[in-house]
């Protein structure tokens, strides 16, 4: 009895281990894996995109540019390449949007602070205000870290053709005075390739975590 017992409970414990490999091999061949999409013109609001632009569906990249960062340095597509990274827009003197944006990406800086392959990159919206030196003092309160993140002035046009052609992120300013620009909340996530993988919310900490998210991800799965 004793025997038969042991065996049973033998029986018992070999099936209950083989039933848990096995629910969990079925779950993993069956959960849906993790993907980014790659944003075109045509996938986002139009409102957002040049009107030369929008017909465009697929292989949108970012365009080369060409601007002065906070240091004086030219900040060209060469120091994003093969590089992941955020951008976005911002002016110093936004007393509105801007100071939570700031902050949120000085916690995406923390989170990638050591990691070479993660960049930041913030264009102003009015560089005839934002000089060199109003940038560098910008980025001495906020805890601007100069290797990893670029606050950028430069031309007014290419600002605005960057801004609407290449990350799909500012709407229009005021009709009468042209390229006149209105700044939003967008964060855009960009892969090694120079392609939009995400648009998020710069004010809301729930948006800022799933970009950090995003990030991991595209930095684990390299060229996908």
């Amino acid at each position: 009895m004793f025997n038969l017992t042991k065996k049973y409970k033998i029986f018992i414990g070999t099936f209950m281990v083989f039933s848990i490999i096995t629910v969990t091999l079925f779950y993993n061949v069956l959960k849906p894996s993790k993907t980014l999409p790659i944003y075109n013109p045509a996938d986002v609001n139009p409102e957002l995109v040049d009107s030369t632009a929008q017909y465009i569906a697929k292989g949108h990249k970012i365009a080369n540019f060409s601007f002065i960062n906070q240091n004086g340095k030219t900040i060209t597509q060469k120091d994003y390449e093969g590089k992941i990274y955020v951008a976005d827009f911002f002016f110093t003197t936004c007393g509105s949007i801007c100071p939570i944006m700031t902050t949120n990406m000085v916690d995406v800086q923390k989170a990638f602070l050591h990691n070479p392959k993660v960049m930041l990159l913030s264009h102003s919206v009015t560089p005839d205000i934002d000089s060199v030196s109003v940038l560098k003092k910008y980025a001495l309160e906020k805890g601007v870290v100069d290797s990893k993140w670029n606050l950028v002035t430069g031309d007014k046009k290419e600002i605005y053709s960057m801004a609407r052609k290449s990350y799909l992120a500012v709407k229009l300013g005021n009709p009468s005075e042209l390229y006149d620009l209105v700044h939003t909340e967008n964060f855009v996530l960009i892969d090694t390739q120079k392609r939009i993988r995400g648009f998020y919310d710069g004010t809301k900490k729930e948006e800022i975590k799933r970009l950090i998210d995003d990030i991991n991800w595209l930095v684990e799965n390299g060229k996908d």
